[in-house]
C-alpha cells in the first residue's frame, strides 16, 4: 500500500500500490486498479465558500446518511435505455471514531444494473432480465473545516468476496485534518 495525502484539503488515505491516479475525473482525487477498471477509490470535499458544516451529525444518523447516499447513487445510475432496471439496496450504515477522536460514518451500498437484449419485444418471455453489473460502493463520511469529505470505494461483488480485507484496509485508513 501507498499513501496518498493531500495537505491543502486536509484528508489521506492508503491505497494499493499497484493502483494508478486518475487525473480530471471529476472527483477531488481519483485511484483506479490497472486489472480490474470498476475496482476504484475517490474522495469529494465540499466546497469552503458553499458548506459550512460544523459535525457529521448535521447529516442526521448514520441511517439518514444512507438514505441520503441512497439517492445520491439512483440519480447517479438513472438510465433513458429501454430494458433497464436498477436495485440499490442499504447493506450497513454505522458510525465509528477514528484516532483522533472524529466521528465518521460508514455506509456499504450494493447496486445492481439489470437489462434485457431485446428491449423492444413484444411478449414478456422475450425480454428476459440479466445481471449486467453487480457492485459494492462503501462510502467513508466525515467533517473538518467546515467541509463535508467522502471517500468512495466501489468493486465489483465478487472482487469484494476476494479482496474485502485490503479494500477494508482502504476505507480504514482515510484520514481527515485540521488546516
Amino acid at each position: 500500500f501507498k499513501v496518498f495525502e493531500d495537505p491543502f484539503d486536509g484528508y489521506s488515505f492508503s491505497y494499493p500500490g499497484s493502483w494508478f491516479q486518475v487525473r480530471g475525473a471529476g472527483a477531488d482525487c481519483f485511484f483506479r486498479s490497472p486489472v480490474n477498471l470498476d475496482e476504484s477509490v475517490t474522495v469529494d470535499v465540499s466546497s469552503p465558500s458553499s458548506s459550512r458544516y460544523q459535525s457529521i451529525e448535521e447529516l442526521g444518523l448514520p441511517q439518514d446518511a444512507a438514505q441520503g447516499l441512497l439517492k445520491q447513487l439512483s440519480t447517479e445510475f438513472m438510465s433513458t435505455r429501454l430494458g433497464v432496471r436498477r436495485e440499490i439496496n442499504v447493506l450497513s450504515s454505522r458510525s465509528r471514531v477514528d484516532g483522533d477522536g472524529r466521528l465518521l460514518y460508514e455506509v456499504e451500498v450494493n447496486a445492481k444494473s439489470f437489462a434485457t437484449n431485446n428491449q423492444m419485444a413484444i411478449l414478456p418471455q422475450d425480454r428476459v432480465m440479466k445481471i449486467e453489473w453487480d457492485r459494492r460502493y462503501i462510502s467513508v463520511l466525515g467533517v473538518e473545516n467546515k467541509r463535508l469529505y467522502q471517500l468512495r470505494l466501489q468493486a465489483p461483488e465478487r472482487t469484494f468476496a476476494l479482496e474485502g480485507d485490503d479494500l477494508r484496509r482502504i476505507m480504514d485508513s482515510f484520514k481527515i485534518s485540521k488546516i
